[in-house]
């Protein structure tokens, strides 16, 4: 294996250096030469060790005063033509850079996921204006035989893989996963490009032109650092030597569209090292952004913690990909989905049930799925649209789409429909790219509709055997997309708050998720071999869902603003993506939620803080902010001192931090935000802001949560630029009803920024009485 190394300096490669022989002495001296397995020595995010070793062995080393924290590995899981005009960037935020062949230059965002396909256009530095090297970052590409040279550029500007636990797992196999950059799933190369993939690239699948793709940052540079595997997922331990490499190298964004198969143990999620290492990440300078998860739409299924991440939701836009198939003489129309070109012209076609056209009537398989040509007869489907059945085996995997097309070829059918067994209702059907007039009928209403009207016109013997085809159909086809300029709503399987800080299940004073962005139905790169969605096998784009998706266009957004304001900090970035949020639509509605987190049960319902954070990501909006709320690595620190289950011996070990005496208050972090899980009796809490424009009056409103009375100090203040304001806002409970309500902040300004934090608060214990003022 070839790797191409910058230079590091001699006291940087003397200090690493002291560390691995400190971790090696250690291992040594406790377990013994020889009986452990080193995995990865970290010294960049955190000073510690990944080892192999029995639970025994562990509980040995955890007991040496030289190790302060031990963790065991679990396993990690990975959780667009048209969204960059969804999101006003060409005519907005594009333009406050200079053009889409300027957005984002000279900033590097790392991903860590599963690798990369290195030949898509999508990240191509052959482009009309030539890409320059990063001055700052000095990550290596590693070449293998499947990853030759040539396969960076200054595009693509690093690649590495690791994945040390997963061989000591056993369940690698080179021949699968590929020991190098390589993406044998698809989905890093998706985020990839939704997050800095290259302006213009043409989407073709199946031959048919779905538009121009591009990346929320185009001409930022991608560094991609894989440590999730096609079929087996991720281990922690190679994914924080992933983070670890990243911040080395000099990443300015790191965009994880991965987490945690289920919540860490221990005393807080916040504690754990995969956390710690993104804690690392931000006080070298790096935004991190990362998935919320899809185990939506229940309450605290949010996979994502810490108050230095930026925990990104999926909402839905406004394109999508409407098909219908017309029957009899136009008599009834049935709408459905499918990305496939529709029967020839204004032609109506024999329709033909699956089930009546075996060869063997008598000997039938227990479903009509369509999977094997062989056992029906041609001479009955032939020129016909073939009726096949969409059941579990679908969605469990055991039948596939593209088998049904096979299947319909090699008959001669003019077309298929799919219609949906009753057992599937409820099931999230994409539409899916069929290369072959076709309809997918996503549900069993309409499918009986349509099974009806064939049961109808059909004639059969007494046998049940069908001696003529009345009913005829012709499909309109589904490969034109069509724009409602409707408004987002949160995803149904968006992970919802509130954050919870240990497996415990204990609600922390944290708003999580932070913010919402595109992640339902997006087009991005893909690699032929991918196997993460079936239905896209062998193409070089997919239309995916998922806060997978959502998170690289927040990511891409953060090198927009990181490229504006070089001197922004991590939360900096953060506050201005939070507090410009949409949280209405055009017409001043709310925006809704798919089974929001408050009423699961309704379809659909308004948005909660909890359903979408701060609301829906507002690109332009945030690169003119016009106040920020800062924090810092010390205010972190300081934020886990304030956390009641977390004892100060506790932090101690996990950071090497004496806390004091002086804890504080979780809510007291200068966050965007105020969330106070259990407010009892009255509380005040005291944000900074600090003007990032020019000189501006602000003028404060708010709306108080429900059983809370609110002060705000002061209600109107004047701030030069660059300058910095004390906000104090004082709570009272004015009843114990045990329910969390929701309000918010807002500063106004005379130039025209407007500022907007949440307010969350439960007042779970019974109210004391108080004089109020401020």
């Amino acid at each position: 294996m070839l790797l191409m190394v910058r230079h590091i300096s001699k006291a940087v490669k003397s200090y690493v250096a002291y560390l691995v022989n400190s971790h090696d002495t250690v291992l040594e001296r406790t377990l013994g030469r020889g009986n452990y397995q080193k995995l990865y020595s970290y010294h960049h995010v955190i000073n510690g060790v990944a080892v192999q070793m029995t639970k025994r062995k562990a509980d040995i080393l955890g007991a040496m005063p030289d190790v302060l924290h031990i963790e065991k590995d679990f396993r990690f899981r990975t959780e667009t033509t048209h969204t960059p005009d969804y999101l006003g960037l060409p005519t907005g935020g594009w333009t406050l850079e200079g053009g889409s062949s300027n957005a984002g230059e000279g900033i590097v965002i790392g991903l860590v996921d599963t690798g990369v396909d290195p030949k898509h256009p999508s990240f191509s530095d052959q482009t009309a204006k030539a890409y320059k090297r990063s001055a700052s970052y000095t990550g290596q590409c590693e070449f293998t035989a499947e990853f030759p040279k040539g396969s960076c550029n200054n595009k693509l500007v690093g690649a590495r893989h690791f994945a040390a636990a997963a061989v000591a797992s056993g369940e690698f196999n080179s021949t699968v996963q590929y020991e190098s950059p390589l993406d044998a799933d698809g989905h890093g190369t998706h985020t990839a490009a939704t997050a800095a993939g290259n302006y213009g690239v043409t989407v073709l699948v199946n031959g048919f032109n779905y538009g121009s793709a591009s990346g929320m940052a185009p001409r930022a540079q991608i560094a991609q650092y894989k440590a999730i595997y096609r079929d087996i997922g991720g281990f922690f331990a190679d994914v924080v030597a992933a983070i670890d490499q990243a911040v080395k190298d000099g990443v300015d964004v790191l965009s994880l569209s991965i987490g945690p198969a289920s919540i860490p143990g221990g005393s807080a999620a916040y504690l754990s090292t995969f956390d710690l290492a993104l804690l690392s990440a931000v006080k070298a300078g790096v935004f991190v952004t990362q998935a919320a998860g899809n185990a939506g739409p229940y309450p605290s299924t949010i996979l994502s913690f810490s108050p230095w991440i930026v925990s990104v939701a999926a909402g839905t836009h406004d394109r999508t990909y409407p098909n219908s198939i017309c029957l009899g003489s136009k008599s009834k129309t049935i709408s459905g989905i499918g990305l496939a070109p529709g029967t020839n012209g204004s032609s109506f076609y024999r329709l033909v049930l699956a089930r009546d056209a075996f060869r063997n009537l008598n000997t039938t398989p227990r479903t009509d799925g369509c999977q094997d040509s062989t056992l029906y007869d041609e001479t009955v489907v032939k020129g016909s649209i073939l009726i096949c059945t969409y059941d579990l085996n679908f969605l469990f995997g055991v039948y596939n789409i593209p088998a049904v097309v096979i299947t319909a070829q090699n008959l001669g059918a003019q077309g298929i429909v799919l219609t949906a067994s009753s057992e599937v209702d409820g099931a999230t059907f994409s539409p899916t790219p069929l290369g072959f007039p076709a309809i997918i009928i996503p549900n069993s209403k309409d499918s009986l509709v349509l099974l009806d009207y064939y049961n109808m016109t059909t004639e059969r013997d007494q046998h049940g055997k069908v001696t003529k085809f009345d009913a005829v159909g012709s499909i309109s086809g589904g490969e034109q997309a069509t724009f409602s300029s409707s408004p987002p709503q949160v995803a149904s399987f968006s992970s919802r708050g509130p954050d919870i800080n240990s497996a415990n299940f204990d609600v922390a004073d944290v708003l999580k998720p932070n913010i919402m962005a595109p992640g339902n139905l997006i087009w991005a790169a893909w690699t032929s071999i991918g196997v993460d969605e079936q239905d896209f096998n062998g193409q070089n784009f997919a239309m995916i869902s998922g806060t997978s998706m959502a998170t690289p266009h927040i990511a891409g957004i953060a090198a927009l603003i990181k490229q504006k304001f070089p001197h922004f900090s991590p939360a900096a970035i953060a506050s201005a993506i939070t507090t410009t949020a949409t949280v209405v639509d055009s017409n001043g509605r709310p925006l809704l939620a798919q089974n929001p987190s408050t009423n699961v049960a309704a379809d659909l319902g308004p948005a909660s803080p909890f359903d979408f954070g701060a609301g829906f990501v507002n690109p332009t909006a945030a690169l003119d902010p016009g106040l920020i709320f800062d924090a810092d690595y010390d205010d972190y620190v300081q934020f886990l001192c304030s956390v009641p289950e977390l004892s100060n011996l506790t932090v101690y070990k996990a950071i090497n931090y004496n806390c004091g005496s002086n804890k504080g208050l979780p809510s007291d972090l200068n966050t965007p935000s105020i969330v106070i899980g259990s407010l009892n009796g009255h509380q005040y809490v005291q944000r900074k802001v600090t003007n990032v424009a020019a000189t501006e009056t602000y003028q404060s409103s708010f709306t108080a949560p429900t059983g809370v009375m609110i002060a705000v100090n002061p209600r109107s203040f004047t701030i030069q630029a660059g300058e910095s304001a004390q906000i104090c806002v004082a709570l009272e409970a004015t009843d114990s009803s045990n329910v969390t309500s929701f309000g918010n902040l807002v500063l106004s300004g005379n130039a025209g920024h407007r500022v907007r934090i949440s307010i969350i608060i439960s007042t779970r214990k019974q109210k004391v009485e108080t004089d109020f003022q401020l």
